[in-house]
């Protein structure tokens, strides 16, 4: 059978689109991805070597905080200036309101002023980003949002009668300047605009109190109270988020094989499989070595044999043990280094408070190398 091939025009391929680079593309990706003002220097500083500042800029209803809403650029030989901003819109074109939600919307750049057109940039050229947050200046006069002192204007108007009284000696307006330092009290404004702004982020983000991932760790015990689960504050921060998100499935698997594997994952990062229904080797003479750690850290530092238990098999049933298998010797090294003595104590502890407390249980490095 002949294959068909698509037919392309020349000078271009069936499996990509040649897209056009111009001087802009970087601050279009920029203002399109909606980047942190952070990442967004970082990035336009590694690709570009213009001159890159910041504009904070009052934040509208439903737009993100801290995210490029536009970027301005400042041509250095004209004097004017370009303007590329986003807009939302939907996926027929039209434009989206800040109710519909993200994964329902897409962000269109659009480029208006000097560089519509010829899309070029010189070196000289000045890059402002309009980086949108939630402040109260907008309830002051315009003396407040300005930079640098403001000069205002006094002027003192003559009447008609006094010029025909005193004759032409008089001018028609008088004026005088008088410039104003406003510094000193917008930094006062700033500053409980800082302390209004830190109260309204915190009521934009209750809803993350109840989310063990994102809110504050001093909440953590808050919130594994809910359940009934006592968490340890003294482990890391991680490893208690991890514990309060797993709370209620821990709970509920608690002294099973499923439940003890998982809780030594969270709390040690080391993989683990529990054999269930396997009894200790028992003492055999002649064949046994003698152990000679007192618990199992030093033992595991000595490198002594597995232990060998004396007790009654017919006593004790199969369902009375389990044995704890770790990864081989050597990997188990290498993955903790220095601290595998004291992660493998740890382990002991989660197990022995994990189990049954009419179970046993053995720990054994895995022998098989994979």
């Amino acid at each position: 059978m002949r294959r068909r091939r698509l037919p392309s025009r020349r000078g271009t391929t069936a499996l990509a689109t040649q897209e056009q680079t111009t001087d802009l593309r970087f601050l279009e990706q920029v203002v399109m991805i909606q980047f942190p003002v952070q990442a967004a220097r970082e990035y336009l500083r590694r690709n570009m070597a213009n001159h890159i500042t910041f504009h904070l800029i009052e934040a509208e209803r439903g737009e993100a905080v801290g995210v490029v809403r536009a970027v301005e650029i400042r041509h250095e030989n004209s004097g004017r200036s370009t303007l590329i901003h986003g807009q939302r819109v939907l996926a027929n074109g039209q434009p989206a309101s800040f109710y519909v939600p993200d994964h329902l919307v897409r962000v269109v750049t659009r480029v208006d002023g000097e560089a519509a057109r010829s899309r070029t940039l010189s070196k000289g050229d000045r890059i402002v980003l309009h980086v949108p947050v939630r402040g109260y200046l907008r309830y002051l006069p315009e003396l407040y949002h300005g930079e640098g002192p403001v000069q205002s204007r006094e002027i003192t108007r003559v009447r008609e009668t006094a010029l025909a009284r005193w004759g032409g000696g008089l001018p028609e307006e008088a004026h005088r300047v008088i410039e104003v330092n406003e510094d000193p009290l917008r930094r006062f404004l700033f500053l409980l605009q800082h302390m209004m702004s830190t109260l309204t982020d915190k009521i934009d983000h209750i809803v993350d109190l109840t989310d063990p991932m994102a809110c504050e760790p001093k909440f953590l015990p808050w919130l594994a109270s809910w359940v009934g689960f006592e968490l340890d504050e003294s482990l890391p921060i991680h490893q208690q988020r991890e514990l309060v998100r797993r709370a209620i499935r821990l709970y509920r698997t608690r002294g099973t094989r499923n439940g003890i594997e998982e809780m030594i994952r969270v709390l040690t990062s080391a993989p683990v499989r529990v054999r269930e229904r396997e009894m200790p080797d028992a003492v055999v003479l002649g064949t046994n070595r003698i152990i000679g750690g007192r618990d199992i850290v030093e033992r595991y530092e000595r490198s002594d044999p597995p232990g060998c238990y004396l007790f009654e098999p017919h006593l004790r049933k199969k369902t009375s043990f389990f044995k704890l298998v770790l990864e081989p010797r050597e990997r188990f090294m290498n993955r903790f280094g220095e601290r595998a003595a004291p992660v493998l104590r740890r382990i002991v502890q989660v197990v022995s408070q994990e189990r049954p407390t009419h179970i046993a249980f053995t720990v054994e490095f895995d022998a098989r190398r994979r």
